[in-house]
């Protein structure tokens, strides 16, 4: 975060990086500003650091005699470098997951809320993220200028993005409690006889599969149809047979006569 303290501190060891000062301009060069801050060594200020856009002439930003307010950037032995430009309030190093902190809605987006923490880029708090219930819009959420509070989910240096959760600063819904459906009280008493066979009769099923009980009336009526298989097959085999006899002897009847 930004030191707003203003040259409270008298020893170059006393005096913290983003520290505010307040000075007087005492001379400006082609690449910069000369600052008197009242301690033992002086302030500069490069031409880069006068403004977020491009400077191309010192005394278009400042002039001799000038009083600034300016923020340091680096403390050495022989002066104490400053900026013109507010320094963030959190560089990428700071930031890190599940840290929670509040930030200003500045931009609504069909799928989410960008919103400025202090950061070089503002987060982005997607949609999914605004509640525990479902959110068609962020305006049905937030709007822009308002104040939430936020826990960062992700953040990416590279693709300078970074991700942030409301939901994950909101208190859990109370999950409510279903309603029990009665149960039937059941009747006492003689229990309702179960559908299918009872272990003794599977018993006498399975001795009958396996012969051990006298053979059933199935059973009977099978093999009394096998044997009567078997008698007309032997009566058809004798049939044929007589009548190859007689084939056989008209043959030679024929032969002697010839």
């Amino acid at each position: 975060m930004v030191d707003t303290e203003q040259n409270t501190s008298t020893t170059l060891s006393e005096i913290k990086q983003k520290t505010q000062l307040s000075g007087k301009v005492v001379k400006t060069t082609l690449a910069g500003v000369l600052v008197d801050l009242g301690l033992p060594v002086p302030g500069v200020i490069h031409i880069s650091q006068l403004s977020d856009n491009a400077v191309k002439k010192v005394e278009d930003v400042v002039t001799v005699g000038q009083e600034i307010v300016a923020w340091v950037k680096k403390v050495k032995t022989d002066r104490i470098e400053l900026s013109l430009i507010k320094p963030l309030g959190m560089d990428w190093k700071d930031i890190k997951a599940e840290t929670v902190l509040k930030g200003t809605v500045v931009r609504l987006e069909t799928y989410g809320a960008f919103v400025e923490i202090g950061a070089e880029k503002p987060g982005l708090v997607h949609v999914s993220e605004m509640g525990h219930g479902y959110v068609k819009q962020p305006s049905d959420v937030v709007k822009e200028g308002d104040e939430v509070e936020v826990m960062i989910l992700e953040a990416d240096r590279k693709k300078k993005q970074i991700r942030l959760s409301m939901k994950a600063v909101m208190p859990e819904p109370e999950v409510k409690e279903e309603t029990k459906r009665e149960e039937k009280p059941r009747r006492e008493g003689k229990k309702s006889p179960k559908v299918g066979k009872s272990k003794d009769d599977t018993a006498a099923v399975m001795q009958e599969m396996k012969g051990e009980a006298g053979p059933t009336a199935f059973e009977s009526a099978w093999a009394a149809a096998l044997e009567r298989s078997k008698v007309e097959r032997a009566n058809k085999f004798k049939k044929r047979k007589q009548f190859d006899v007689d084939d056989e002897l008209i043959d030679r009847t024929l032969k002697n006569r010839a």
